[in-house]
């Protein structure tokens, strides 16, 4: 397991962090800035399309060709819970013309989880965090699981193997079924995916149990029948669905699952370019279409400074190395 080095971080962003405040507030004002890319930049997204970060990214893309004047294109390199992506990230030019959507999972969960291609800290540069998404539980409209305590007292009795899709190893949807078994004392076996869009698909025709994933891209089936939302496992309840349980409150309270995306450039990107690029974002994220977009699908909207977003990744990699350790997590 690889220990990450905070101090080391920290003084690689200082710079960073300063030029950010610094072109922060111009940015959000001034559309005559001048052009800091010159061609089509390349969104990279880790995950299939129909998912909540192809969604995430899509929003921005559209805001973002607006504001720079280039077209901004979201490529999906699906594989290995992010991996793929992100290595396609640490090869890239350091120009500011690439650059990705990373899962919590990709910057704090899979680092310690196995050994990577790549050195999340001295490869990747976090820019900004983008929105924070509530995790839940869903299953499909003709499963006999109607609340979590159904779905623990199966995993119990082991009559019959209960499967949970997830998308990946290292993901939030892989340590939400890992974590959930070990809390209750029950066996799950997971189910990986690419991305949840077909993950939804299994699991709506009953292939496969549950899955604990982004609200965002459950929300139209549990609105058109085909999945049932049954819990939270998020911290709270979202406004879009308030009434439903949330896990940690009704029972088990060790059980909450946080879930961003933010973005990261190649590590060696210039301090002034991964700065534009956190201002161009926050900017993005001021746009009223944006906004709305975030609310309509469920998403807390984030932003701030490359600091702000490095406070969140370490505590979230302390977090989560304290869960593996606990449990004793590895990937299956």
């Amino acid at each position: 397991m690889r220990h990450t080095n905070r101090r080391g971080m920290l003084g690689r962003f200082a710079a960073a962090a300063f030029a950010a405040g610094a072109l922060l507030a111009p940015a959000a004002s001034d559309a005559a800035d001048p052009p800091f890319v010159s061609r089509e930049v390349r969104f990279l997204n880790p995950f299939a399309p129909g998912g909540t970060s192809d969604l995430i990214g899509r929003i921005l893309a559209d805001q973002l060709g607006k504001q720079i004047g280039q077209q901004v294109v979201v490529e999906n390199r699906t594989g290995g819970g992010g991996v793929v992506a992100t290595q396609e990230l640490v090869r890239s030019a350091p120009d500011g013309h690439t650059i990705l959507l990373a899962s919590m999972g990709i910057l704090t969960i899979t680092p310690q989880m196995q050994p990577l291609p790549y050195d999340v800290e001295k490869d990747l540069i976090p820019v900004v965090n983008i929105a924070s998404v509530y995790n839940i539980l869903v299953t499909g409209p003709r499963s006999p699981i109607r609340s979590w305590q159904d779905l623990a007292q199966m995993a119990k009795d082991r009559s019959r193997p209960v499967s949970c899709a997830t998308v990946g190893a290292g993901s939030s949807q892989q340590l939400s079924c890992i974590l959930f078994a070990a809390l209750t004392g029950g066996q799950i076996t997971q189910i990986p995916y690419r991305g949840g869009a077909p993950a939804i698909l299994d699991i709506s025709t009953g292939r496969v149990d549950v899955m604990f994933g982004n609200m965002p891209e459950f929300l139209g089936q549990i609105r058109d029948g085909g999945l049932r939302a049954v819990a939270y496992g998020a911290a709270e309840a979202s406004p879009l669905l308030p009434n439903l349980p949330v896990i940690s409150k009704d029972g088990l309270p060790g059980f909450v699952i946080p879930s961003w995306f933010g973005v990261v450039v190649p590590g060696r990107t210039p301090d002034a370019m991964a700065a534009r690029w956190n201002a161009e974002l926050n900017r993005a994220m001021q746009s009223p279409e944006v906004q709305r977009r975030f609310v309509e699908n469920g998403l807390q909207q984030l932003g701030g400074t490359p600091e702000d977003f490095l406070r969140q990744i370490a505590a979230d990699r302390q977090r989560w190395g304290g869960i593996i350790r606990e449990h004793n997590i590895r990937p299956e």
